[in-house]
């Protein structure tokens, strides 16, 4: 090695010297690493996190020793201003030989030997290389620890969040939503996350856990508004029952208005349900269910109240219409019947017939709407030849 050379090499050696202590400095300051240091830890994260900690310590006998022998390059390049052959000699066999000292790791009793145990001797490149395979497997571990603990910790704390505010609304509602056994459930679950990350297998629970906790919150949130706002909502349900109440009124007035005009099945007579939907809010009243229970038993009284009224307003539409396509029947007999003057068939005996017995069923009070529409359709298609 040239003098020249030793020199760059020397240089290169102590920013790399200072490029892996700050590493090492970093490594041993991550967030994680300090979690680990100080956890309990147990199963497949215990395994790993001990392979881990025998390849750190693998790393800093390894940086003793280089750093050793670039202190020892260092004094023989400051004895001299330039550097002699000697000089040359001693700071070519630290840089380029294998001068870095592995001693030999003392061993648990159990695999020793009564041999003496070889040291190992290392170029500094090897030593780097061995260094730097060391750190991987540590910080490949802290990475696949770090990217559970990240995935599950804060679902888990939102599930957390979830249970505190659910015993939030049990004490306002002065009830129990029966989460005992769940909330020792995520504990556990947390406790696993944290002890054994490598080796939990709590998705599938903590995604069931997360749809209860947050069902339950949900309902617990309503049950709390209803209670709060249940004096209002009952008026609101009685001016909706009166709307029902109109409603039906109104479809029993079109069926009596229709039933003498249009024959109707006996199933087509409106049927009422507000005395039913009245006694159910009776008993809403007086009830002592939990509130969790009646928020669902008002919510569904609201929404059969709304189909109610709904319901009855489509029905007398419908009874309505009936009548309506009564008039377009009749319309469409009397085009027809022109139609047939205009083709000289006003006078054939059979279109005749046809026409009569149409205009009968259209004019028969009540009047068989299904047959009266055969009856025009037969005719027309009579009018244009059978098409």
């Amino acid at each position: 090695m040239s003098r020249e050379g030793a020199e760059h090499e020397l240089r290169a050696r102590a920013d790399e010297r200072d490029r892996i202590s700050g590493d090492l400095l970093d490594l041993e300051s991550h967030t994680t690493y300090q979690l680990l240091k100080g956890a309990s830890l147990r199963g497949a994260t215990a395994r790993r996190w001990a392979a881990a900690q025998e390849s750190l310590a693998t790393v800093w006998r390894l940086n003793d020793a280089y750093r050793a022998v670039l202190r020892d390059a260092e004094q023989v390049r400051a004895a001299r201003g330039r550097l002699g052959t000697e000089q040359l000699a001693a700071l070519t066999e630290l840089l380029a030989g294998a001068s870095v000292v592995l001693r030999a790791a003392a061993k648990p009793v159990e695999q020793r030997s009564l041999l003496p145990q070889a040291d190992e001797r290392l170029t500094l490149d090897q030593a780097v290389t061995r260094m730097d395979a060391a750190f991987q497997e540590v910080t490949a571990t802290l990475n696949d620890i770090d990217a559970v603990w990240n995935s599950l910790l804060p679902r888990l704390d939102a599930a957390g969040t979830d249970l505190r505010r659910i015993r939030e609304l049990e004490r306002e509602l002065g009830e129990s939503a029966a989460l005992d056994a769940p909330e020792a459930e995520l504990s556990e679950m947390r406790a696993t996350a944290l002890a054994d990350p490598l080796g939990a297998a709590v998705e599938p629970d903590l995604d069931r856990m997360a749809r209860l906790l947050s069902g339950s919150r949900a309902e617990l949130d309503l049950a709390v508004a209803v209670k709060d706002e249940y004096a209002g909502r009952r008026e609101n349900l009685l001016a909706a029952l009166d709307e029902v109440r109109a409603a039906e009124s109104e479809a029993r007035l079109a069926y009596g208005t229709v039933v003498v005009k249009i024959a109707l099945p006996p199933r087509a007579q409106p049927r009422t349900r507000v005395e039913a939907l009245t006694g159910e809010l009776d008993a809403l009243d007086v009830t002592a269910t939990p509130w969790v229970l009646r928020a669902r038993r008002l919510a569904a009284l609201e929404e059969a109240v709304r189909a109610a009224a709904e319901q009855a307003r489509t029905t007398a539409r419908a009874m309505y219409g009936l009548i309506s396509r009564r008039d377009e029947l009749r319309g469409r007999l009397g085009a027809c019947q022109m139609m047939a003057v205009r083709k000289g068939l006003a006078e054939d005996p059979v279109t005749s017939e046809l026409f009569e017995r149409a205009r009968a069923l259209l004019w028969s009070a009540p009047c068989d709407l299904t047959s009266a529409a055969a009856a025009v359709e037969t005719y027309q298609r009579a009018i244009h030849g059978g098409n």
